[in-house]
């Protein structure tokens, strides 16, 4: 019996300094896209050109997520956070940027100048930027096991249409 072995499997290909140009978060491996031609973070740039504040990318027409950015707007007196639908043009920009598909509404994310929050990791971070007691409470949160949080985000957001039900259009 004989095993073939690629004439390529020995060699490693690291990528160039160049080719990577912003940290995703460690959940960041499903409904991403490949790289392109396109440098995203080169693209969205402006956008934290004037305003150094993070973003938060939430689908605009789901009743959960909308209650979600209400509640962050209430308890963010600073006015750290902003805010950008999923379905929008901006969105689906820094989606790439994330290293997300462009039409993937499939979780929360927070869009940082060097650095992308998805999922379980996204809400942590989110809740280190609002008023207390949530930056506390994300601190004894991030103790939790990262596949057991999103678990549990990814049990909600899977049905979230079916529990808090769906908006014609983005309310913010």
């Amino acid at each position: 019996m004989a095993i073939l072995i690629p004439a390529s499997f020995g060699r490693l290909t690291v990528p160039s300094r160049t080719q990577v140009k912003l940290r995703v978060s460690a959940s960041a491996n499903q409904r991403t896209i490949r790289p392109n031609s396109v440098d995203w973070v080169k693209e969205t740039s402006s956008f934290f050109e004037e305003d150094k504040r993070p973003i938060m990318l939430f689908d605009g027409v789901c009743n959960l997520c909308n209650g979600g950015v209400k509640f962050v707007r209430d308890h963010d007196r600073n006015r750290s956070i902003r805010f950008e639908a999923l379905q929008s043009e901006a969105g689906k920009k820094l989606l790439m940027r994330s290293g997300r598909a462009p039409d993937d509404i499939s979780s929360v994310v927070l869009v940082e100048n060097d650095r992308s929050y998805i999922k379980s990791e996204a809400v942590l971070k989110i809740m280190k930027y609002i008023d207390l007691p949530f930056p506390q409470l994300a601190f004894f949160m991030q103790f939790a096991p990262l596949f057991v949080r999103d678990f549990l985000y990814e049990n909600v957001a899977n049905n979230r249409y079916a529990m808090f039900g769906r908006s014609d259009s983005c309310e913010i």
